[in-house]
């Protein structure tokens, strides 16, 4: 046991040297998005802000939203270094999509929810032209639009195209995570609400299916709330319950092949965001944060600047990888 402690304190030791740059750029702030593009640091959060970083994190602009209604951004989608889409998540017309071509310097709205009744929860892109909006059910049914001209406009995804909803199920907009696409017109989101479920199309949303996965899902509040991919192409189901956040039970399933998995070890608490840099992964919530060095087949907790931290969002592109949270906080972190 002493020999398996030392292993534990050297392991946790090394992790907490890595080189994280973090700062708290506004008290107040709830960061839920985030992302990277050619070099540029974006993260999203509350009251319409956005912030940018051109240096892996040293210093950061604020280009948020200058607009009198005031809206969460919950999600960003990143095209390039100058054009990015951010979502405001709320009921009603809280809920829109700005656009910038620029940096930040000038926003546009970009589509503005039309339903009294709908809140927007995650937006995904397989190009410049082509993505999906996934909003809270409406009628019935889960609201998921999809657009072909970059967000100009968009059409809903008819009702007999989804599974019909399970009784008290429900979407998160926790992270940006909630839905996602890849590479070969796919798509998938995923659900919570007395039960945890991942939908998914293979003809770029044009029709959905549902299976169910074993995530903590004994309440209305737990189930999935976001979804990744380790650099093998794994599918991996983040959860919990944001009303315990530190409870010990199922927070992470990964889908290999075609069988769900339950990743060994896999440390408690509510996971919202994962991101990958080879076969080294991060997963975070908002009380900890944890590391795998197998894809994302086991974990143990990480310390971050030899301290536990958490976070809502992962964004990353290539080495380059941000976190941000509660309290206005971001970390930038460049892998080796």
């Amino acid at each position: 046991m002493k020999i398996f402690m030392l292993l534990i304190s050297l392991f946790c030791f090394s992790v907490s040297a890595m080189d994280w740059q973090i700062q708290s750029l506004a008290a107040n702030a709830s960061f839920r998005g985030s992302a990277v593009s050619d070099g540029v640091v974006w993260v999203t959060g509350s009251k319409n802000q956005v912030y940018i970083s051109k240096d892996a994190g040293k210093s950061w602009q604020d280009v948020s939203v200058k607009t009198e209604l005031l809206t969460d951004f919950r999600d960003i989608e990143v095209f390039d270094a100058n054009t990015a889409i951010v979502m405001g998540a709320g009921a009603g017309g809280l809920s829109k999509l700005y656009i910038t071509k620029n940096q930040g310097l000038s926003w546009e709205l970009l589509f503005d929810n039309p339903d009294d009744l709908g809140f927007f929860n995650s937006i995904a892109f397989w190009d410049r032209n082509n993505g999906l909006l996934l909003g809270d059910p409406v009628g019935g049914c889960y609201v998921i639009l999809r657009t072909s001209d970059g967000g100009q406009t968009w059409r809903r995804i008819a009702q007999r195209e989804l599974p019909e909803m399970l009784d008290k199920e429900v979407a998160f907009a926790a992270s940006g995570n909630t839905l996602i696409v890849d590479k070969r017109s796919r798509a998938w989101f995923t659900s919570g609400g007395f039960s945890s479920s991942v939908y998914s199309s293979a003809d770029s949303g044009k029709h959905w299916r549902r299976g169910p996965v074993a995530l903590y899902d004994d309440t209305q509040t737990a189930g999935g709330y976001g979804l990744a991919f380790n650099t093998l192409g794994d599918l991996f189901v983040l959860g919990g319950d944001y009303q315990q956040r530190d409870k010990h039970d199922a927070n992470m399933v990964y889908l290999k092949g075609y069988v769900w998995h339950k990743p060994p070890g896999a440390t408690p608490g509510l996971r919202t965001a994962m991101a990958c840099y080879q076969e080294t992964c991060i997963a975070t919530g908002k009380l900890s944060t944890d590391i795998s060095h197998d894809n994302g087949y086991s974990w143990q907790p990480l310390l971050i600047n030899g301290e536990s931290q958490g976070f809502f969002t992962l964004g990353i592109e290539g080495n380059l990888l941000v976190a941000a949270g509660h309290d206005g906080r971001v970390a930038v972190h460049r892998f080796e």
